[in-house]
């Protein structure tokens, strides 16, 4: 299907209608959804099935600011845009993109230090090592925008794999040991899909759990365990992050997290990684300050 015939199936001619994802990049596999954007004024995220095929839907303003958001509308396919109002914002969003990128990689790099620092704060709390993962999965964040990539779960691994050596990519192979991509293999692979999808049910009020399902089943079929054990626990990362001021009000979050994240349990490897990951945050912001 071309993704220009989604509006019409959609009943969306007469919207401002733009594709992002990793579709508008050409690195999409077959498990990948349909990303659109419709410039309603309204918000949230729908997930439909179009003659068998995923469309996640979100809803946004044409007034939007938010640089994390406007970062991801980079490289924005336009499918419908009656006003040329969407043309004028991605045509504003293009001359900014640089700015705006480097803004949101700095801006995952200080949350990577506050989110280390939480834990070298509470390590032998429940919520240690849950933090750290996250501090982890932030610096990616900030070095994949730092290379001009987006960030794009699925395919975030594979960019790391093949960015060049230099003095900011050194510190990928420190991230990929906290993550513990080592240790992904189907049996702990099938049990954290379960609970991310629990996960996400719980925090997200959606669908989600329909593409977190078939992502697993691909990359897992297609012995891509270190890019889905990646997969998952960038989802929680996210969902993360939407409820880190209230997950402490809700403690059954704790059991769900254990497993769907892969947890460390080990308090003094725990301070170990805290540790680097605020040093590595650090040293980024830094080189990027200095740039």
């Amino acid at each position: 299907m071309q993704a220009h015939d989604l509006v019409g199936k959609l009943s969306l001619s007469n919207n401002m209608v733009g594709l992002g994802g990793c579709k508008t990049h050409g690195i999409t596999l077959d498990c990948c959804e349909y990303d659109i954007t419709v410039f309603d004024g309204k918000s949230g995220i729908e997930l439909k099935t179009i003659d068998g095929i995923l469309v996640q839907i979100h809803h946004d303003t044409i007034n939007e600011t938010d640089p994390d958001v406007l970062q991801k509308y980079e490289s924005m396919q336009i499918l419908s845009d009656p006003s040329w109002d969407l043309r004028a914002l991605l045509s504003k969003t293009k001359e900014k993109q640089e700015k705006i990128r480097n803004s949101v990689a700095k801006n995952a790099l200080v949350d990577a230090a506050f989110f280390a620092t939480w834990a070298k704060q509470n390590i032998n709390g429940e919520f240690a090592a849950i933090w750290t993962k996250c501090a982890a999965y932030l610096i990616c964040d900030g070095l994949v925008l730092l290379n001009s990539k987006q960030r794009s779960p699925t395919h975030m691994l594979e960019f790391i794999r093949k960015f060049e050596k230099n003095n900011k990519n050194q510190y990928f192979s420190n991230i990929t040991e906290v993550l513990g991509l080592e240790r992904a293999t189907p049996s702990l692979l099938e049990r954290m899909a379960k609970s991310t999808i629990g996960f996400s049910d719980m925090t997200e009020n959606s669908s989600h759990g329909t593409i977190i399902q078939k992502k697993y089943e691909y990359l897992t079929a297609n012995s891509l365990l270190s890019d889905c054990y990646f997969y998952l626990g960038y989802i929680n990362k996210n969902n993360i992050i939407t409820i880190r001021d209230s997950i402490h009000k809700k403690p059954e979050l704790i059991h769900v997290l254990k497993t769907a994240m892969d947890l460390e349990h080990d308090a003094v490897k725990l301070e170990q990684q805290a540790i680097l990951l605020h040093k590595i945050a650090n040293e980024l912001v830094h080189l990027q300050n200095y740039a």
